[in-house]
């Protein structure tokens, strides 16, 4: 019987085609390695996605993997090797892959990368320093997922000269608008004659969360850089550039315990 594309494309089961493999559109796209099933049903909203050259607004369409044709803003989506890099993001920089305002975004910087990555949990425009990207969707749970309690640290430089209280209060955790951070590792750095400067390293991630902190002591951040991830420094990386992690880095930021492995849901 020749091949047909399916009259319900959202119908719950897959239709008959044979033996040949079929998925359904968002399973494609996150079995590609470019990003999670959550991520991909908002790349077919935004009709950012094509099948045989027809943008498909469905992430439940089926796809014949023998034979369709599937593309993410017109580039061939297919299963590649995984990859993982580490960029010092400089600021003005945004981690969106495309942005309506114009501004420049992580991905003006690694197009010479060779592959479809996506950002590694967040770091705003008016922050610099270690961003990961990858196309591993279970190596960027794992490292973004608070149970994994994978440290990040950053230097930051506040807007007045911080109190030894202050530094007391952020190491015990602050109450942000969405509830009491956990306590952090802070660290005095040096101090000039109006600002301070500190090492901070905290195992959550929430948004924008060690700029809230800062205020929330009655201060604000002039300057953050991120500088570990995992134990997984910058080093003498110039601002602007990236390089490909190491296994042994791979593995340092992916350390899985086996409480979180039996009730994590990764994919």
């Amino acid at each position: 019987m020749p091949y047909r594309k399916p009259r319900n494309p959202s119908a719950s089961s897959p239709p008959k085609s044979g033996e040949r493999p079929l998925k359904t559109l968002e399973r494609v796209l996150s079995k590609a390695g470019l990003g999670s099933r959550t991520e991909a049903r908002k790349w077919i909203g935004a009709q950012r996605v094509k099948v045989n050259g027809t943008v498909i607004g469905t992430p439940d369409h089926w796809v014949d993997l023998e034979r369709d044709t599937v593309t993410l803003d017109d580039k061939p989506v297919r299963a590649s090797k995984r990859i993982y890099l580490l960029l010092y993001k400089p600021k003005g920089y945004i981690t969106t892959y495309k942005d309506p305002k114009g501004r420049p975004t992580v991905y003006d910087l690694i197009q010479d990368a060779g592959q479809w990555v996506v950002p590694v949990g967040r770091l705003d425009q008016d922050s610099s320093g270690l961003l990961l990207l990858t196309n591993d969707t279970r190596f960027a749970e794992i490292v973004t997922n608070p149970e994994f309690k994978i440290p990040k640290t950053y230097l930051v430089k506040t807007s007045t000269r911080l109190a030894d209280g202050q530094i007391e209060q952020l190491q015990k955790g602050v109450i942000l608008s969405d509830g009491p951070t956990q306590p952090a590792i802070v660290k005095r750095v040096r101090d000039s004659a109006k600002y301070s400067f500190i090492e901070i390293t905290i195992r959550e991630g929430r948004n924008r969360q060690v700029r809230r902190m800062i205020e929330a002591i009655g201060s604000k951040a002039l300057k953050l850089v991120r500088t570990s991830i995992g134990g997984v420094t910058i080093g003498d990386l110039p601002i602007g550039r990236y390089r490909e992690l190491t296994e042994a880095e791979v593995r340092q930021l992916t350390p899985i315990p086996k409480r979180a492995a039996r009730t994590s849901k990764l994919h």
